[in-house]
């Protein structure tokens, strides 16, 4: 039966007959009160052949939906379900998967993406993209206006490549509680730094050879005559698709290009990647049972198709 407050979308009767035939399904769990569509669209690209979509998911109403797809199917079939957990709030997400994973138990079991707003593929591929151009270990990297969940994971994976890693913010407050979520999460030292004026982001980015730009759409945060000047920095990322851009002078085209003397990596130029390994962690869901795509292990597979 139908859990109250929990949103389902009506599935098409061709696709009921063909569950028969072990489809991939996936169950896609979201905490917004309505599903993701860019989501589902996704998932229906990479192969899946039903999505069951789920609005307004909570740690409570969770677990009777992980059953629907950990006893319908036995064994090897286990396989051809799999579960998506997305939505715009990164925090009640995380919640969400908590609850999926201990309502597994030995084998019985699905494998789980994990990336709500798309946070765990965005950052993956711009540090996939932006440490094959540059050598960040042992080396300072600034993921400025941090601060958010596409800046967090960003940082976290910055440091998995070993880098030592500064978080910025306009307000030092803001920057020290990004770095507290970052050890609490991952388990991993940032170092929170206050970038509110030039003469502040210039000191951020002094001795750095990576900045990556994830703040919010249309504001900028490094100036041109601050990247330009600055000798250390050979890689430039910004997430910003909205103009002006984060990194000023910046494209959202870039894929790579050398302006300046710094290699150059746009919203477009890092979202390719980004597709490319959502759909490649969809495919993957239905290769095996077991598997958990997350931050470290969607960062590995960015980096396998950069």
């Amino acid at each position: 039966m139908q859990k109250r407050g929990v949103g389902a979308y009506p599935i098409p009767l061709h696709c009921i007959k063909g569950v028969s035939d072990l489809k991939k399904i996936l169950l896609q769990l979201d905490c917004d009160p309505l599903a993701s569509v860019f989501d589902a669209v996704t998932a229906y690209d990479a192969g899946a052949d039903i999505v069951l979509q789920y609005g307004n998911v909570t740690t409570e109403n969770v677990v009777d939906l992980v059953y629907g797809v950990m006893f319908t199917r036995g064994g090897d079939k286990l396989k051809y379900s799999a579960i998506f957990i997305g939505g715009s709030n990164v925090s009640r997400a995380s919640e969400i998967l908590d609850v999926v994973k201990k309502t597994f138990f030995g084998n019985v079991r699905n494998s789980v993406m994990f990336d709500p707003s798309g946070c765990n593929t965005t950052a993956a591929a711009a540090v996939a993209k932006m440490t094959k151009a540059c050598d960040v270990k042992g080396q300072k990297v600034v993921v400025l206006a941090g601060t958010g969940p596409v800046g967090q994971r960003a940082a976290a994976m910055f440091t998995m490549e070993g880098a030592k890693v500064i978080v910025t913010s306009r307000k030092l407050e803001k920057a020290q509680a990004a770095a507290e979520e970052i050890k609490a999460t991952f388990g991993l030292e940032v170092q929170p730094f206050a970038a509110f004026d030039d003469e502040s982001t210039t000191e951020a980015l002094n001795g750095a050879v990576a900045a990556l730009c994830t703040g919010a759409p249309g504001v900028t945060l490094i100036r041109e005559p601050i990247w330009k000047a600055n000798p250390s920095l050979k890689v430039l990322g910004d997430v910003n698709a909205v103009p002006p851009m984060g990194v000023e002078g910046m494209k959202s085209s870039y894929n790579g290009e050398v302006i300046e003397g710094k290699v150059m990596f746009g919203s477009m130029g890092i979202g390719g990647l980004k597709m490319r390994t959502h759909k490649t962690c969809i495919e993957r869901l239905f290769e095996r049972n077991d598997a958990l795509f997350d931050a470290q292990s969607i960062l590995e597979i960015a980096k396998e198709l950069s």
